[in-house]
This record gives C-alpha cells, structure tokens and sequence, in this order.
C-alpha cells in the first residue's frame, strides 16, 4: 500500500518552533568531518524551514557512544560544517544533557530563521536507544522545546527511538504536525512505493556476505520482482542448495534447506533467480582485506575446487547479470558482488554498477555498501536514487513498518 504522509510542503513554519531529527552521524577523524553527504542530504528540508521563517531546532545521534558522554562524539564539528553550509550561524547546545536549560533558553531567544542545533541524542543514552524500557521523559522534553516535528533522518527511521517516532506522541498531544521532510519523502517515494508498485520488468540484486542478513528481503523480493539476482557470499549457500562443492567459500550450513526453497518458490511463482555461473577463486582471505597481492582463477561455479574460495562473480556471470538489467524498467540493488574492498575482488560489483549507470531503468541503491560502491566509483549522478540508510533500506524493501517513517501523520 503507498504511503501517504505529511511532509514540509503541507504546514507552514512561520514563527514555530519545529524540531528535526537529521542524520548527521557522518565520519569524523580526529575531530575532523571526512564526508559531509548526510549534511548536504539534510539542507533541503532545513532551508525550507528557514524561508518559511521556522525557529529551526535540530538534533541527531553521532556514533553509538557505547562509554557515555565525550567530546569524540559531540556534534560540535556537525555544528561549525552546517554553519558554512547554511551561509548563516548555527547555535550549538553543547550540554551533554540534550535538553536542559542551555537548551530551553537557547530555543526561548530563536528569532525566526533562526538555527539551533541540540547535542548528540544519545548522550542520554537508554533514554534515547530504549525508551520503553528507561521511561519516556527525554521523547516528551524533545516535544516541550518545539511546536512541531519534522523526520528527515532515514538511516535511523527503523529504530523506535526518543528522537526518532516516540517524540511524535507528544507533539500531538498539544496539537503540532509531524510530517517528514524531503529527503525521507524521497526514499519513501523510492523505496517504499517503487517497489509497491514496480514498472516492470522488476529486477532486484541482493548480495553482501550472509544469507541470514537477507532472509526477510529475499522472501519478499522474490514475490514482487521479475528477476532475482544473487552475488556476494550470500551466493555460495545457494550454490550448496543447488548441490555444487563450494570449497572454502562463505557458507551458512543452516540456511541451506531455506535457500532450496527460495529456490522452489521461484519456480512455482515463474519467476527468474539468477545466481553465478562462474567464481573468481583465491586461496585464503586477503590481510588485510585491501591488500592487491592475491592470486586469483577463475572457474565455472560447479567447479570450486576444495582448497579454495570463492571472492567475486566471474565475467560469465557478469554477462548474465549485466544483460538481466539492461532489459529492466526498475532495478534495485543492495549488496556488493564479491569482496569490494579489495581493488583484485571488486570487478563484479563494479561492472554491475557500470550496467546500471547505462540502463534508462529506474535505479534504486538500498544504502550500505552498494551506496558507497556506487558513489566511489562515479556512478552517483547516473542513479535514480541512492538511499541513505543500510539497515533502514532493507528494512523497508522487507515491507516492515519502519517507526520513523510510519510515526509521521498521514495526509487527509
């Protein structure tokens, strides 16, 4: 069913307090920011609040702060990077406790257009990750500071946290709109209602390391998509299923049965699962794992040799996969072919991207490895849409109710 939820263009922030949950948990090294994509991701939705004349509060988590509080994960780099971004002053609350009185009074002197960023969510640790459990006073101290709540943060919309869909209760409950903003729109349009409603032919590639990661989504896929296509190390427990040798190969004994299913089930649905016919094969696993001085052979996927395993699609098998996607009219793809982080390992997910970059399909990029794939490799510009959020994709395409997207009102 599409999802029909209220975004920025549907209320006017002129002189409201709106609160929005960003996605600024970017890279940091040595205090410094080394990519700045969630920043620039979240300017859209911030400059409309702005133009409107909103008194912009914004707040989101940075690392998973597993020691407590401390300056390492602080948003006060996010902080000086969104004030250039912004062309104007960003006024940092650099209280670890997120929403005390630094915070209240910095929110009570916003002139309109005015933008105040909180300290990192998860300084309050529980209270933020696990508010069923730690009690829902933080959720409602977000709610005091604001009118209303916009979510943009798509990477963190499958987790029911304080900051993310429990804050909404609470800025409905004195009557404020909570909507998502654009770029959380956009991967619902994508993600969500693309793969509701595909022009098809639908052809969906899944790879990544472990079959277990991918139960949910390759079940569900397989329902909805034309063609299904299996990479990575994932591949290989297929490749068992289907009785091939595997050798040294990444391989989960206990999904086996369920991947003759997957199997079976494509059969009877009509539908195409397409999985390697040839194996780029090296002795031992690279260390570190970038490291170029392997030996690699080639072989057909029934033919893995015992002492060996399987690190990327072999170029038959990206024939075939490259020729499924050039006849599509929707594609999406999660999942890098083989081991990507090694330059030797990486001619798979490369020539799948470089397919995609060529087709005038639709193309979704579900986050995680396959994004930074994409983007690395210069294809960015050529995708209909890159997701921002790994887990939170999947998630999606899964069909489950993600908390942050679905704690968003719905349009009348």
């Amino acid at each position: 069913m599409a999802l029909n939820k209220k975004s920025v263009d549907d209320f006017n922030a002129k002189g409201r307090r709106v609160l929005v949950r960003c996605d600024f948990n970017v890279p940091l090294k040595e205090g410094k920011i080394t990519d700045e994509t969630r920043i620039v991701a979240a300017l859209p939705t911030i400059n409309k609040l702005i133009a409107d004349g909103g008194k912009v509060i914004l707040c989101s988590h940075l690392g998973k702060v597993k020691n407590g509080p401390n300056e390492g994960e602080s948003l006060a780099a996010v902080a000086e990077r969104l004030s250039e971004k912004l062309g104007k002053k960003v006024n940092f609350v650099s209280d670890y406790n997120v929403t005390g009185e630094a915070a209240t009074k910095a929110v009570a002197d916003m002139a309109e257009g005015d933008v105040v960023l909180l300290q990192n969510t998860r300084f309050r640790g529980k209270e933020e990750t696990k508010p069923e459990e730690a009690g829902e006073k933080f959720a409602q101290e977000l709610a005091d500071l604001c009118d209303d709540y916009v979510c943009d943060a798509f990477g963190s919309a499958h987790r029911a946290h304080a900051s993310v869909s429990v804050v909404t209760k609470y800025v409905r409950e004195k009557g404020g709109t909570c909507a998502v903003g654009y770029l959380m729109q956009k991967e619902i349009d994508f993600l969500g209602n693309a793969v509701e409603n595909p022009v098809r032919p639908f052809v969906a590639i899944l790879g990544g390391a472990k079959v277990a990661d991918k139960l949910n989504v390759i079940n569900t896929l397989l329902e909805k998509c034309d063609t299904l296509i299996i990479g990575g190390g994932m591949a290989y427990t297929f490749l068992k299923a289907k009785g091939y040798e595997v050798g040294k190969s990444l391989l989960d004994e206990t999904k086996v049965d369920y991947c003759k299913e997957m199997m079976e089930k494509a059969d009877k649905l009509g539908k195409k699962l397409l999985l390697p016919v040839d194996a780029v094969c090296i002795d031992e696993f690279p260390s570190p794992i970038d490291n170029p001085s392997i030996n690699t052979t080639v072989v057909d996927a029934d033919k893995i040799p015992a002492d060996k395993e399987g690190a990327d699609i072999g170029p038959k098998t990206i024939e075939l996969y490259s020729e499924a996607v050039k006849t599509a009219k929707t594609v999406v793809w999660n999942g890098p072919m083989g081991v990507f982080e090694n330059p030797v390992l990486a001619t798979g997910t490369k020539e799948v991207a470089k397919a995609l970059s060529e087709t005038s399909a639709t193309t979704i990029i579900g986050g995680g490895d396959s994004a930074a794939a994409v983007n690395q490799l210069g294809y960015a510009d050529k995708m209909s849409h890159i997701s921002t959020g790994g887990g939170a994709s999947l998630e999606f395409l899964e069909g489950k109710k993600l908390p942050g997207v679905y704690a968003a009102d719905d349009r009348a």
